[in-house]
């Protein structure tokens, strides 16, 4: 049985874990020289020979954890670039340092106070000192992007929280009340002709709210053991995928779905999660693509060491929906009252594929969408 963790957690990692300092110095030199000073593996250094190419680098780059400057540069000084930094809503935040070479004059220092400086250095520097000092500001803001990142996830887990008993409320309360009056009509003894009809709608309606217990049970699982468990073993995914056609096909009898097969479509995965991420995806087509065009389902197993999948439709998905879109519940965050499902079926997706070592992307362009899965033979958790 194989854990994947969430890639969105390890994204959010990475994405914290490297911070960002900020020198300035018309001296070449010395722009060497702070720069191996400060270098550190989770460290970037941005280096500006002058007023304004700091100003560039700070318009290319976000959240800046500490700036060195030198004050006595041409052109725009130290303290001049401080007050421009200083004077954007996006920059005042970043904390300043000016280093100088000039007169221990109290003036200056008084003048870069003025600036917003947290520290007025002279040179030549003592190295141990400003190392130290440079630490403070880099470990605080660590400190911020990991209260951010906790906040984000706190945040998410109250959204989905909440999710779950609207789920419980409301969605689960439909089929429900469908069995209940089926089973009313039932005690009053409606003709035989009837009761096959009346049993196939308690079925349906129950395998309904199996389905969506099973989406919650998944997302449970998924955050709370770091990923979807997969026991992969020898299969075919071509047999599979036929009878999830075949499945799908039945009930929708009005739509049209083609599948195409090439190669050699063996592997190492597991069957019953891959069955489940093929119905959803068509499924997802299905319900969403434009009815008049076909539905189309292409397994490529040309390569050697992966096979691709491919699910495409009519229909197109709004731009700013694309970077959430195997968030859980985005349907139902998006679509408010033309979503049917619970908003899951597309995260499930995702954390089969990346339990499969796989990875899966969507485009939407020319009026298709495209959901594009790539599967090593044998199933690796990212």
């Amino acid at each position: 049985m194989i854990f994947a963790p969430p890639a969105a957690q390890a994204a959010s990692h990475r994405t914290g874990a490297c911070v960002k300092c900020l020198i300035v110095d018309d001296v070449p030199e010395n722009l060497v020289a702070l720069q191996a000073l400060l270098k550190d593996e989770d460290v970037e250094i941005l280096m500006a020979g002058s007023g304004a190419q700091a100003l560039e680098l700070l318009l290319a780059h976000n959240d800046v954890a500490l700036a060195l400057l030198d004050v006595q540069m041409p052109e725009m000084n130290g303290f001049e670039l401080a007050e421009l930094i200083r004077g954007s809503e996006r920059t005042r935040h970043i904390p300043l340092i000016f280093i100088t070479a000039g007169s221990r004059d109290q003036g200056w220092q008084f003048r870069g106070y003025e600036k917003g400086a947290v520290d007025f250095l002279y040179k030549p520097v003592d190295p141990h000192m400003l190392v130290n000092k440079a630490r403070v500001f880099f470990d605080l803001q660590r400190q911020r992007h990991a209260l951010a990142r906790e906040l984000q996830e706190r945040t998410e887990a109250l959204y989905i929280n909440e999710m779950f008993m609207a789920v419980l409320s409301h969605d689960l309360r439909s089929p429900l009340s469908a069995i209940m009056a089926v089973a009313s009509v039932l005690q009053r003894a409606p003709e035989p002709a009837k009761v096959q009809a009346l049993a196939s709608n308690v079925q349906q309606a129950g395998r309904r709210m199996g389905r969506m217990i099973e989406d919650l049970l998944d997302v449970t699982r998924a955050r709370q053991h770091g990923g979807l468990a997969i026991e992969p073993a020898p299969m075919d995914l071509g047999p599979q995928a036929q009878r999830v056609v075949q499945e799908v096909r039945a009930g929708h009898p009005e739509r049209h779905l083609r599948l195409e097969q090439q190669g050699d479509l063996r592997g190492e995965w597991d069957e019953e999660r891959l069955g489940q991420m093929l119905a959803n995806l068509l499924g997802n087509a299905m319900h969403h693509g434009t009815p008049d065009q076909p539905v189309e389902l292409s397994l490529d197993g040309a390569a050697a060491d992966i096979v691709v999948l491919r699910v495409s439709n009519g229909g197109g998905i709004d731009a700013e929906l694309l970077p959430r879109l195997f968030a859980p519940f985005t349907g139902r965050r998006n679509r408010a009252g033309q979503h049917q499902g619970l908003g899951l079926g597309l995260f499930i997706v995702h954390q089969i594929v990346q339990a499969h070592g796989g990875t899966i992307d969507a485009a939407s362009q020319a009026g298709r969408t495209c959901f594009t899965v790539t599967l090593p033979r044998r199933a690796v958790a990212a």
